[in-house]
């Protein structure tokens, strides 16, 4: 069992494959959310929507992100859901902040109009999500896996077991 998620936290994807499972789940659940939310506001103030939604959210792409954008080798950890919290709650804000700018600023905005601006907002938030779980929240784990790895002697391609790892690579 502890093989196979040391396999899993080694096979952490690169940047790029990494950022394209983080826009495939965060947008698939913010997209979501969206939604979620404009039906929520029609019978609640419009801020409690978006928190409500959040929340849950948050959750739920936390748990797709440990198992799938980082390879983390599972579920998310309690530390991880409240530092993934953490980067929610500034979204969050960022998400508020556009919608009262587009209240005070455009009378009466359309449907449309407010995904869009809601989308876009969510969108430049994801962005730094994206770059604080990966490079605080879930690196851990990479760091981790790294750490108990075993030394390879580079001239002779072989693994060398923790007895030998003190002097027989005859390279060095």
């Amino acid at each position: 069992m502890q093989a196979m998620q040391q396999q899993r936290q080694s096979a952490a994807p690169g940047a790029l494959a990494a950022f394209a499972r983080f826009v495939l789940c965060g947008g698939g659940v913010g997209v979501a959310s969206s939604f979620a939310v404009a039906g929520l506001s029609s019978w609640m103030p419009w801020a409690l929507a978006n928190a409500l939604i959040t929340v849950v959210s948050t959750l739920l792409a936390t748990e797709l992100h440990a198992r799938f954008t980082f390879g983390a080798g599972g579920r998310a950890t309690w530390r991880q859901h409240g530092q993934s919290a953490g980067s929610a709650a500034a979204a969050y804000g960022v998400t508020c902040v556009a919608m009262f700018a587009l209240q005070r600023f455009v009378e009466a905005p359309g449907a449309v109009v407010e995904q869009v601006v809601y989308l876009s907002a969510s969108a430049l938030a994801g962005v730094a999500r994206f770059a604080v779980l990966r490079l605080v929240v879930f690196a851990r784990n990479r760091s981790e896996g790294a750490a108990t790895a075993r030394p390879v002697c580079a001239a002779e391609g072989h693994v060398l077991t923790p007895a030998g790892a003190a002097g027989f690579c005859r390279a060095a």
